[in-house]
């Protein structure tokens, strides 16, 4: 054989060893010790947290029903509505303009409890339409929030949604 092959042949079978040498770890503080295998039970896996709901002390399935009342509006005598909170956490809620010739307004979509139960949250379907709050101010009232969840500014005007069958 000649001594350029058994030198090239030395040379490759150096390369393939070294590529085959077991990694040690990086770490400097890493010793045989840490390196040998050590019989562990399995990991326990955590409890698996609930999903984040809304802050509720009121019970959606129970206070779900029908609100209804007359709220005030700038430009018309009144706005006739209707709010139905149904049970499955949807809602559909029905505005007539008092005076205007136009067709009722509808909106439908989802509706949640807040601030520990003391708010309702409508999100409607579409998005071009504003989350509407309103306070719950009994078991039988709702009254109707700013978008930025204060009073309506109405100059003691009523903002609220009486429960249907509820007495006065």
């Amino acid at each position: 054989m000649n001594p350029k092959h058994v030198t090239a042949l030395c040379l490759a079978t150096l390369v393939a060893v070294a590529g085959c040498k077991r990694e040690t770890p990086e770490s400097p503080e890493a010793t045989p010790a840490d390196t040998q295998p050590v019989a562990t039970t399995p990991a326990v896996a955590p409890a698996p947290q609930p999903a984040p709901q809304a802050d509720t002390a009121l019970d959606t399935r129970a206070f779900a029903g029908n609100f209804s009342g007359t709220l005030p509006c700038a430009d018309c005598p009144g706005i006739d509505t209707t709010l139905e909170l149904r049970a499955d956490g949807s809602f559909m809620l029905m505005e007539t303009y008092q005076a205007r010739k136009a067709a009722a307004g509808m909106l439908e979509g989802t509706w949640t409890a807040e601030e520990n139960g003391s708010r309702i949250r409508l999100d409607p379907n579409s998005k071009s339409e504003q989350d509407r709050l309103y306070a719950v101010t009994s078991r039988d009232r709702i009254t109707q929030l700013g978008n930025d969840g204060t009073p309506a500014a109405g100059n003691g005007l009523d903002y609220s949604l009486k429960r249907d069958g509820a007495k006065p």
